[in-house]
């Protein structure tokens, strides 16, 4: 890879040094944690107005570290927003998204055909380079077919799943969703991992962090630098918790996920700092996606002030709670108001760890450092797309929406609702409809439930027209789309006898099938 700029990289020796780490020879780069949560949403937090005020921890880590008001998502569904991240790319560009529909979420169910592409660089992959130590715990859900396992794509460890929890199921039709550690099955959700769908109890997330927490302590006492990437679904419905903290919230079962997940990053924390290597670990924690209103209240989160949830490209289907956290580096108690994107993390991770991102592709992350160290702000757009299809464009307090739709009347009929109690007319629609000649243009600032468009004869909506479309133009025209990994289904891939699975007994017979288009919802 080549070397990073000489200027950014003397940058980083500055920081590094700051930090205590100017031993003789290079400085041992900064510790990353990427903290991904599932479904959560922009108002759960109580830094970010939830009325019941019940994160205390991760508050304690905004007030000592940065928030980030305005940061998004890389698309309103888990699997590509998860393929963004570790990319640094948008799902259009790293093959997470399908072509069978216009404008049709997808993800990775246990049928999928595809995966992440070998020829994406994997950020766990590039920070070899630097000598960096890898786990995922949690979700992975970019793929479940060998050839997709993480530890291919350069994690070195792993405990977690290919999927989210979903089941149980009857090992006939469909085999309940494996667990891993490493390449060895070590059981399968409700069976070895039991979840109690009636009282929502499970122990996942204390296991979670208990892998965390090992993890942290081995590679500190072996001096190297590492990377966690701590990817937990509680807050995915079906919501879990474990016994000491269910019944615990004023937000019914989905608040006693939250608040076991602000528990355990507070254990985090305070094991950082009990080990002497908070000043030497970069903490960042976010969502794949806006809160499922779908699910709530029970079973989903708050978006806020912001419209609608998961599955659509309105605000509170895209913008996600941020916090940064590095003590003695990241001013404590600072705002910044960066248009950040969880694609971001990738290239900020880099720029941690001294390496430039790869320059034979396009990597549309942002390195966040400037922002976060010396409070710079750089003027960028933030692409909502959904599928294949760009939806919207937002450029400083203006959005401009192409296309609108939340979800089918099909569903709708059936109660599948994205937006409940915010229907606003012509936006929130049942149909896909096109605004690509004269889009709908918001200000955010005034106006962050979308529900106000500006007039199309203003000289506001003028200017703003002006400046967003050459840059969609340009957006557009240099577009080159990977390979759709989404489109493919087939019951044969399904994860019936995966390694270990003699020593468990779950051998299963795969039934008989042929790849055909998934069907994704309308």
């Amino acid at each position: 890879m080549a070397p990073v700029a000489a200027a950014t990289r003397w940058r980083l020796l500055l920081v590094l040094s700051a930090a205590g780490l100017g031993a003789a020879g290079a400085p041992q780069p900064p510790n990353i944690l990427l903290l991904l949560m599932d479904d959560m949403g922009w108002g759960d937090l109580g830094i970010y107005g939830e009325p019941s005020r019940e994160t205390p921890n991760l508050d304690r880590m905004a007030a000592e570290g940065m928030l980030f008001p305005s940061f998004y998502s890389a698309n309103p569904l888990c699997s590509p927003s998860r393929a963004a991240l570790l990319t640094g790319r948008l799902p259009i560009r790293n093959g997470f998204y399908t072509t069978n529909r216009h404008a049709r979420n997808a993800y990775t169910p246990q049928e999928i055909v595809g995966g992440i592409p070998d020829q994406e660089h994997v950020l766990p992959e590039l920070l070899k380079e630097a000598g960096y130590v890898s786990k995922i715990v949690g979700k992975w859900h970019l793929g479940h077919r060998p050839q997709f396992h993480p530890l291919k794509h350069g994690f070195d460890e792993w405990f977690g799943s290919p999927n989210c929890h979903f089941g149980p199921y009857d090992n006939r039709a469909r085999p309940n969703i494996p667990v891993y550690r490493d390449w060895e099955m070590v059981g399968r959700y409700y069976e070895e991992f039991p979840i109690n769908l009636k009282t929502g109890e499970a122990n996942l997330t204390q296991v979670y962090l208990q892998e965390a927490l090992d993890f942290i302590k081995r590679q500190q006492a072996a001096q190297r630098p590492f990377f966690l990437y701590w990817a937990i679904d509680a807050t995915h419905a079906p919501v879990y918790a474990s016994r000491p903290f269910l019944g615990t919230s004023q937000r019914g079962r989905y608040g006693d996920a939250v608040r076991e997940i602000d528990n355990s990053v507070g254990k985090i924390l305070s094991l950082l700092q009990d080990l002497r290597i908070s000043e030497n670990t970069f903490v960042f924690f976010t969502s794949d996606n806006g809160a499922a209103l779908i699910s709530a209240p029970n079973q989903g989160g708050s978006n806020g002030p912001f419209l609608c949830g998961k599955q659509t490209t309105f605000e509170g289907g895209m913008r996600e709670p941020a916090i940064a956290w590095w003590p003695g580096r990241i001013p404590a108690g600072r705002v910044s108001h960066q248009l950040g994107s969880i694609m971001d993390l990738f290239t900020t991770s880099l720029s941690l760890a001294g390496l430039a991102p790869p320059s034979d592709r396009v990597i549309d992350g942002l390195d966040l450092l400037p922002a976060m160290l010396g409070g710079q702000l750089t003027d960028r757009p933030i692409f909502y797309y959904r599928g294949d299809t760009l939806m919207a464009v937002t450029l400083g307090q203006y959005k401009a929406h192409f296309w609108t739709w939340t979800n089918s009347w099909e569903e709708f009929r059936q109660g599948i609702d994205f937006c409940p109690g915010q229907n606003v007319s012509g936006v929130t629609t049942h149909t896909q409809e096109e605004h690509t000649k004269l889009p709908l243009i918001f200000h955010l600032g005034r106006d962050p439930g979308e529900r106000f468009p500006l007039s199309f004869a203003s000289t506001e909506y003028l200017d703003v027209l002006q400046r967003v479309t050459p840059i969609v133009q340009q957006h557009q025209k240099t577009l080159v789309p990977g390979q759709p990994q989404l489109n493919v289904c087939d019951r044969a891939v399904m994860n019936w006898a995966p390694p270990g699975c003699e020593k468990l007994g779950k051998c299963l017979t795969p039934p008989e099938s042929t790849p055909k288009k998934c069907s994704w919802p309308h």
